[in-house]
């Protein structure tokens, strides 16, 4: 039976030889890339079209037509390609856009013709190249993912989207519509050494060269070009578990070899110009601004297919936006401060100065010089901190539970989703310029790296002003709220909590999650609890890694919940020997690909017994606080973020009655 895709979605693939098909109500290229593990193309020579239709374990059609049909060999591409992406582009001579034309269809068949999996892209209006389907490496085994990604600018954009320089994407965009119009008329097609100066050969992995510049939007006044931000990746949506996460989504990156703070990275999709139209509708426009006036905001301006999605971009941008306006201010200060020591040197090296009170005088200029700097630097940031205040009063009330608060209205209304959300939020971000000016910290999901509460005095000037018992309550309490919020936000049966509490000193602040009845099983207590726990998720790991690798997840074992997993660990080392160590390290490091995802409550110090065996464990996962921290950075300019964790209001029942609605899903969705 064919699995007919939308959108984001994927499907395994039991064969290496596949057909692609295409249907189209008009004249379209079909057109091949070989790519790497994040989308990108390594060079003019790993497209397949007209002019050079053949890659190792693929030849696409050679002309222009409303049906193609093309075999795929995936044991015969190299071993450097992770992703074929199949594009079509609309010929010279023909239609203007996807839009005006009937939506194109597309399969993956079997040698024998029996389809596996279809998508048919709809929703196209300006674009005049897509990228229509894409079969990727997951686990050793090969899936297809219905992708549709639509631009207007033509194949040029496309390939400079995918790595290609400017100018490399312009001439192999033209090479192609080129061998296009030859072949329309009947003539040979140039080579592509001819038309690139490229060999035909497969290349190895990819130079490490720069992104090409993806559009971005005006920055607020006074804000510094960026030094060279990570080329993060946008994905369509999430892939279901049993199966892989999509990839690309990390949280917060270790501290890097030097000792500097960890990078918050969690990740922003490129604003890219795409046109593929969302399937929900944009939000109104503002009335236009009166002479002088700022912009109004509007909740969900930012590029996305869903209105969550633009919403998380819209989030993201702010984060971008306060970052390098704060950077402005404080490059502006410093350049006034060094100014001023320069201009108080230049007075006591003149011997003209040191005679009647003139030094006095030069100084006094040199320090209103300064003052003036700093004015108007204050002036452009309390402008633009100001726009950004004005944005997040907008915003806030119209995130959605997952990204909100747990004092937002929202959670009163709440019902469980149908379907998982894109992202999390797990607290704030703020930086001491405008400490009332926070945005949300939010995680795309499925996790791909697990989270480290620290419950030790080591950190902050507040966890360090705590009463120990209170630090390590308020750690447990920030762990219960993140496993609260992604059990209300998930769909009945979609999402699987376990607890470790050895010693059970957790009991007080696992109650909400106890009582509920939400948890997979009891917490688990001493070390028997511990082995059991750990094995049982373990063999999970397992079977769901060998189920992808045979490309047969659909003959897991009957038993086997194939939700996805969190693990909260409690009082780490407590009740763990050697083997539940190894075991632990082991989720940390396999767990995420498969759904299996791990929330450690502990205190690096007393886990320091272990020596540097733990040191990976603690590096792979991501650290947060349960008091404010000021441990993380953005990757812009690391500046050293101030993170807040969100927790339910004291006295109030948004907790509790998440939960409860989250169980009272569960028991209906059981057969």
């Amino acid at each position: 039976m064919t699995a007919e895709l939308v959108r984001g979605q994927n499907h395994p693939l039991s064969l290496s030889r596949v057909e692609i098909r295409v249907s189209a109500g008009t004249d379209v290229l079909a057109l091949a890339c070989a790519c790497d593990d994040e989308g990108r193309l390594t060079g003019p020579d790993a497209l397949a079209h007209p002019a050079a239709p053949a890659l190792p374990g693929l030849t696409v059609p050679g002309a222009a037509a409303a049906e193609h049909r093309f075999a795929v060999d995936l044991d015969a591409v190299g071993p450097a390609v992770q992703q074929v992406r199949v594009v079509l582009v609309l010929p010279p001579g023909g239609p203007a856009r996807f839009g005006a034309v009937p939506a194109p269809r597309l399969a993956v068949a079997d040698p024998e013709g029996a389809e596996l999996a279809g998508y048919t892209l709809t929703g196209l209006d300006a674009e005049t190249a897509l990228v229509s389907l894409e079969l990727y490496r997951r686990q050793g085994a090969w899936k297809v993912r219905a992708v549709g990604q639509g631009y207007a600018d033509g194949l040029a954009a496309l390939l400079a989207d995918a790595g290609l320089p400017a100018a490399d994407a312009t001439a192999l965009a033209a090479a192609v519509s080129g061998g296009a119009a030859r072949e329309g008329h009947g003539l040979a097609p140039v080579p592509a050494a001819a038309a690139t100066g490229a060999t035909q050969a497969l290349p190895g992995p990819r130079d490490a060269g720069p992104a090409p510049a993806a559009a971005q939007p005006t920055p607020p006044a006074g804000t510094p070009a960026p030094a060279g931000p990570p080329e993060p990746v946008a994905e369509p949506g999430p892939v279901p578990v049993p199966g892989v996460p999509y990839p690309g989504t990390p949280g917060p990156a270790p501290a890097d070899a030097a000792g500097g703070p960890p990078t918050v990275d969690y990740v922003h999709p490129r604003r890219r110009r795409t046109t593929s139209e969302p399937p929900e509708p944009a939000p109104a426009a503002a009335a236009p601004p009166a002479p002088g006036e700022p912009p109004a905001r509007v909740a969900g301006d930012a590029t996305g297919w869903s209105m969550d999605e633009r919403l998380y971009n819209q989030v993201w941008g702010m984060f971008e936006d306060l970052a390098r306006t704060v950077a402005a201010y404080r490059s502006a200060c410093d350049f006034a401060d060094s100014r001023l020591e320069r201009e108080l040197d230049e007075v006591l090296s003149d011997h003209r100065h040191r005679l009647a009170g003139s030094g006095d005088a030069a100084r006094a200029t040199a320090r209103a010089r300064r003052e003036e700097l700093v004015a108007q630097a204050r002036a452009a940031l309390d402008r633009d901190l100001a726009q950004l205040a004005a944005e997040a009063e907008v915003v806030e009330p119209a995130l959605p539970a997952a990204y909100a608060r747990w004092a937002a209205p929202v959670w009163q209304g709440h019902r469980v989703p149908e379907e998982a959300p894109m992202a999390l939020r797990l607290g704030d971000l703020h930086l001491p310029e405008r400490p009332g000016l926070r945005i949300p910290m939010l995680v795309r999901l499925p996790l791909e790296r697990g989270l480290w509460i620290d419950n030790g005095r080591t950190g902050s000037e507040a966890a360090m002003a705590m009463d120990t018992d209170r630090l390590r309550r308020a750690a447990m309490d920030t762990a219960v709220a993140h496993a609260a919020r992604m059990l209300a936000v998930h769909p009945p049966g979609r999402f699987s909590v376990h607890v470790i509490d050895a010693a059970g000193a957790g009991a007080a602040a696992l109650a909400p999650l106890v009582h509920a009845g939400v948890l997979a099983a009891p917490p688990a207590v001493g070390a028997a609890g511990v082995a059991e726990t750990l094995a049982r998720l373990t063999r999970r790991v397992d079977l769901v890694q060998m189920a992808v690798r045979a490309g047969a997840p659909e003959d897991l074992p009957p038993d086997l919940d194939t939700a996805e997993q969190l693990l909260i660990v409690h009082d780490f080392p407590h009740g763990f020997d050697d083997r539940a160590v190894t075991q632990l390290r082991y989720l940390a490091d396999e767990g995420p690909a498969v759904g299996v995802h791990l929330l450690m409550v502990a205190d690096r110090e007393e886990a320091s017994a272990y020596g540097p065996l733990l040191d990976p464990l603690w590096r792979s996962l991501m650290r947060l606080s349960p008091v404010p921290d000021d441990h993380l950075a953005d990757p812009w300019v690391g500046h050293a973020w101030t993170f807040s964790p969100d927790l339910p209001p004291p006295g109030g029942l948004a907790l509790e009655e998440a939960l409860e609605r989250a169980a009272r899903a569960r028991r209906h969705a059981r057969p």
